[in-house]
């Protein structure tokens, strides 16, 4: 990504997903994210870092681009981990609920809160219509009007005690599908 152009309105997404053990599937994921539709690499689009925890079986993908692409971008992404990512047999000691697990997205430069919110929101609601099965749940700046804190959706979900995924509410989409899980979808201010 060019960052000599002046006016540049920017934004990240750390995406984080439940998988770290499987590392060609974590970079398919993030090779996803660069990609246009037509297969070319996006000149605004970067992945800045990929960190792994194989004991967790968790990676984070920080992503991030213009806040006209960085939607497309994350859907990419969030689409390649679910056709690789099954949660039925997704093992690991960090307390998850989905393949896509959480997708915060924070302004970087020349972009405000209403605007990362809207993409967050679109974002989940694309995601929901893209992928049979995805159910997400919302927090912080994205979830209007409450803007609900990480913590309190946790404990709202039992997030770390695994149940039945049939029993959780999201706030867009059906139950949880065993293989998707739940993913979270917010815009963070800090």
């Amino acid at each position: 990504m060019s960052s000599c152009r002046v006016g540049l309105r920017l934004a990240a997404c750390l995406l984080n997903i439940s998988e770290a053990r499987k590392m060609y599937i974590v970079e398919n994921i993030a090779k996803a994210a660069l990609l246009e539709r037509n297969g070319q690499r996006h000149p605004e689009v970067s992945v800045l870092n990929i960190f792994s925890d194989p004991e967790y079986n968790r990676s984070v993908i920080t992503i991030a681009a213009s806040i006209d692409e960085l939607g497309n971008s994350i859907l990419a992404a969030c689409l390649e981990a679910f056709q690789s990512i099954d949660m039925e047999v997704q093992e690991g000691i960090h307390p998850c609920l989905g393949a896509v697990d959480l997708i915060p997205i924070y302004p970087l430069s020349g972009v405000g809160l209403e605007e990362c919110g809207a993409v967050a929101r679109s974002l989940a609601e694309n995601l929901v219509l893209s992928v049979p099965g995805c159910s997400v749940f919302l927090f912080g700046e994205a979830d209007l009007p409450e803007k609900r804190p990480l913590v309190q959706r946790r404990k709202q979900l039992g997030w770390f005690t695994r149940r039945d995924f049939s029993a959780l509410k999201p706030d867009l989409g059906a139950a949880p599908a065993r293989r998707c899980g739940l993913t979270g979808c917010c815009l963070c201010q800090h």
